[in-house]
């Protein structure tokens, strides 16, 4: 048998793969088992910041895992303590837990505000206000705070709790605060899952005012959005406010699985030993090769995001077969004429690779993709969109 009947035999039919299999990469080029090469504008979903096979990260990751590969959390490792004291310099909080996705971080998240909450105000006020048309995660908990109703099926009974909020309707949202006795808000700042697209900035700001006034927290998911995505090194900084909590993953690791919980002041000691853990959480491999990737991203890589953003959406703002554009950074969303999965298919057989949110294609590039690749990546998208 070869991968993809082997594949198909022994592993869980939960993956719709498209027809490749890659063997190699470099940077933002990867080669399937046939040699074709690609140009990834994916990035395993955000994940790998730099691409593939990045020097910095390969030495970070192969330096670490020949001292150390694994030990308890009963023990203190340097990876781990160095990685939160550059997160939380990087940002003003106060805490970091450590944990393997961006659902667990998302459930650290949870855990911490009804924690919070209990303890400050007791029982009762435990409803987290979440946003329809969000994401959170695929446990059965993040399920329930993810706003979609096509995810809330097939796994009865959910996690209670969660209340769904009309995305930019502030006085829906409010509202929704207020009737349940709310103990936190969580958002996508750019609903990634839902479609790439950014909240208001005039909503967001209200909202934030309104929870600091009445001991709401604020908590942003940033698991996709975060880590130099949108542009600064985490979404919530595009809108001027700090949050409670966010929660971060994806990129952060630049290709192996970390999960963090970023805690701000109001909740740095609601946890306390025994109250939350991870067998896995701050592995030090995995902490060392998230330090190699966000000790990189600062003003200057920024603003080259930034500007690779630019060319993205003028290239495709009022190009043929394009409906709108949305999304930040290089966290991109494009409404197309075609179907989302013809585009798909037709950029792979060019060797360009894209993906989909909901019905738009989607981009996700590796931040630091090289402007030719890009720009012939976007030219071959839109030569398919065009069609």
């Amino acid at each position: 048998m070869n991968v993809k009947e082997k594949d198909n035999k022994f592993i869980a039919s939960s993956y719709a793969r498209f027809p490749v299999t890659l063997v190699s990469g470099e940077g933002a080029l990867v080669y399937d088992d046939c040699g074709k090469e690609y140009i990834d504008l994916g990035a395993g979903i955000a994940v790998n910041t730099f691409g593939y096979s990045d020097k910095k990260w390969v030495e970070a990751v192969t330096q670490q895992i020949s001292k150390l590969s694994h030990t308890s959390n009963l023990y203190y490792t340097e990876p781990g303590a160095m990685l939160a004291e550059v997160l939380c310099e990087k940002t003003g909080f106060k805490k970091v837990f450590f944990s393997n996705s961006g659902a667990e971080a998302n459930e650290c998240a949870i855990k911490a505000a009804r924690k919070y909450s209990h303890d400050k105000y007791g029982d009762g006020r435990y409803a987290i206000v979440t946003l329809i048309n969000s994401f959170h995660g695929r446990t059965v908990t993040t399920l329930a705070a993810t706003g979609q109703d096509v995810f809330h099926k097939d796994f009865n009974p959910f996690t209670g709790g969660f209340i769904y909020a009309k995305a930019n309707d502030i006085e829906d949202t409010i509202g929704k605060i207020k009737e349940n006795n709310a103990c936190a808000v969580m958002v996508e700042l750019i609903q990634g899952e839902g479609g790439v697209m950014a909240l208001d900035k005039e909503y967001v700001s209200a909202l934030y005012d309104y929870c600091q006034q009445n001991d709401v927290l604020f908590v942003c998911d940033e698991v996709q959005t975060g880590n130099g995505r949108s542009g600064k090194l985490y979404a919530y900084m595009n809108y001027g406010i700090m949050p409670d909590i966010i929660s971060t993953a994806k990129g952060l690791g630049g290709g192996l699985p970390i999960g963090a919980t970023l805690l701000g002041e109001k909740v740095e000691g609601t946890y306390t030993p025994g109250t939350h853990g991870s067998t896995f959480g701050g592995n030090p491999v995995c902490c060392a090769a998230a330090l190699s990737v966000i000790e990189r991203l600062d003003d200057t890589f920024f603003k080259s995001v930034k500007n690779k953003s630019k060319y993205v959406f003028d290239a495709l703002e009022g190009a043929k077969g394009v409906k709108s554009v949305s999304g930040m950074g290089l966290m991109i969303g494009i409404e197309t004429e075609r179907p989302a999965a013809e585009v798909i298919a037709k950029c792979r057989e060019k060797g360009v690779l894209v993906l989909s949110a909901k019905t738009k294609v989607r981009l996700l590039p590796p931040l630091n993709i090289e402007e030719k690749q890009l720009e012939k990546a976007i030219d071959i998208l839109k030569e398919v969109l065009g069609k």
